[in-house]
């Protein structure tokens, strides 16, 4: 009973220092709309868009490879590709410098030539595939000539039906659009800032004087302990649980369909934290050394760690930093749906949370007072 009481203590405590829950809230959510917006393009995924291509023809030849042209080039306008003949006096090689037409072709007896820009590489990278499947076609065809030519006909005609183009879309990957993605970094990093609340959680008692009382009164040293870690933890994970909600109904960020795995892991990353600035306090023995270590942890962490700036986490250096491992392994889940993923991050939270809640649970016994 003694340890809920302290916890609603602390609760109670948390939600009148209007400082702090303005900060723990409106902070991330600030730079989650500000970098969302001004950093859009960065995460563009821009599409290349080719319209149709229309290409020059004269056709100058009298056999069957002039023939065959005239049926491919009734097929190809079905894939958007479209032959003109050029009339009168008109030059194709011209044309195609001045970047008129995508490309231009002379058919003869004796095969055919292709006049492509430089400027457009991509249309004429697919003109010069169309004209060699094509040529490879009719090579075949001939080739049957040989040895039936009864069959030339049936080989040059087997693909009218179809397109010498097929188009299948592949969807990419999903990744996170900028809102999308400082939602997450903001919401990771206000996590690791449940530090600085850690790093007070008994020295504040000190300053106000209110240690001594708690000391005396019924409840056990360990009742206070747990009471006061369980009330930072919580009220840091309810901070938490607002600005996802927040970014989600307001923002429209995307946080997947595994949001009960995605709180796991910050759930995990504020145990880590409020453990980490309640060692680091009980290491320096003073609050505000603890708080200016804690401080800057957490501005390098957020800086190699990719609150600021999206970064490839192939790299070493941001593997240091909790932030990535909670970024990496919160993006994972909601684009690859990828559970497993959760689990180094999680593992890593809980295991500097046992070493430092280890380090201030033995300091915690040896002291006198809180």
């Amino acid at each position: 009973m003694n340890i809920v009481n302290i916890f609603l203590k602390e609760l109670k405590q948390t939600f009148r220092d209007f400082r702090m829950f303005v900060f723990m809230i409106a902070f991330p959510i600030v730079f989650m709309l500000v970098l969302g917006m001004a950093l859009s393009n960065a995460f563009s995924t821009n599409k290349i868009s080719i319209d149709n291509i229309h290409v020059l023809y004269k056709n100058q030849g009298n056999n069957q490879l002039a023939q065959a042209f005239e049926t491919f080039k009734k097929e190809t306008n079905k894939s958007g590709i479209h032959f003109k003949e050029t009339k009168g006096n008109v030059d194709g090689k011209k044309a195609v410098k001045q970047n008129d037409v995508d490309g231009y072709v002379e058919i003869s007896n004796t095969g055919i030539k292709l006049y492509e820009s430089d400027r457009n590489s991509i249309e004429g990278n697919i003109i010069q595939g169309m004209l060699t499947a094509f040529v490879d076609k009719y090579n075949v065809a001939m080739s049957v000539a040989k040895v039936d030519p009864s069959k030339v006909n049936m080989v040059l005609a087997s693909n009218h039906s179809n397109q010498y183009i097929k188009e299948t879309s592949l969807h990419a990957t999903k990744s996170p659009g900028a809102m999308d993605y400082y939602a997450i970094a903001m919401t990771t990093m206000i996590a690791l800032y449940a530090a600085l609340n850690g790093s007070s959680l008994m020295n504040t008692e000190i300053a106000r004087k209110t240690g001594d009382r708690l000391l005396v009164s019924p409840a056990r040293k360990s009742d206070i302990f747990l009471g006061k870690v369980f009330g930072s933890i919580t009220i840091n994970f309810i901070f938490i649980v607002i600005v996802v909600l927040f970014s989600k109904f307001v923002f429209k960020a995307n946080w997947g369909d595994h949001l009960g795995v995605v709180f796991l892991i910050l759930l995990t990353e504020v145990l880590m934290a409020v453990s980490f600035g309640l060692g680091v306090s009980y290491i320096t023995k003073t609050g505000g050394a603890a708080r200016t270590i804690v401080m800057i942890v957490i501005q390098i962490a957020s800086f190699i760690g990719g609150a600021y700036y999206k970064i490839d986490y192939a790299g070493n250096i941001p593997k240091l930093s909790p932030l990535s491992w909670a970024i990496e392994g919160i993006t994972k889940v909601i684009y690859a749906n990828d559970l497993a993923a959760a689990i180094p991050s999680i593992t890593l939270n809980i295991g500097i949370t046992i070493i430092m809640m280890l380090i201030a649970v033995v300091s915690f016994q040896r002291r006198e007072g809180l």
